[in-house]
């Protein structure tokens, strides 16, 4: 029986600091007035802080920008034609001339004119 008398005499001080508690809240926050010009207040609140974070709006026009400039790229890029002044044969060559190049750093002159360099 002890138990439940203390059970309900701290139930009773919670009750007592929650009710001071939400006093102190209802003090703090006090309840907006209902007028004709609350919603359009609200809203002219709500359109000052979107206006005020100019970082996320200039973010916004960059990645707008860099989406067009991609896009633009990208269309002029696949309209050109490949260029046609190449011979196939210029790639083969080219190995070729690289391989000789190649192949004399093997000789041993080569290796010791490159190394009084």
């Amino acid at each position: 029986m002890k138990n439940s008398g203390r059970d309900q005499q701290a139930q009773a001080e919670a009750e007592a600091r929650l009710d001071s508690l939400l006093q102190a809240y209802r003090a703090a926050c006090p309840d907006p007035e209902a007028s004709a010009n609350f919603t359009p207040q609200l809203w002219a609140r709500i359109e000052r802080r979107r206006s005020a974070n100019v970082f996320g709006r200039t973010a916004r026009v960059l990645v707008t920008a860099a989406l067009a400039a991609s896009a633009i790229l990208s269309i002029m890029l696949s309209s050109t034609k490949p260029n046609s002044f190449t011979s196939p044969g210029s790639y083969i060559e080219a190995l070729v001339t690289d391989g000789d190049a190649a192949l004399d750093l093997l000789n041993p002159e080569s290796v010791v004119e490159m190394e009084q360099l």
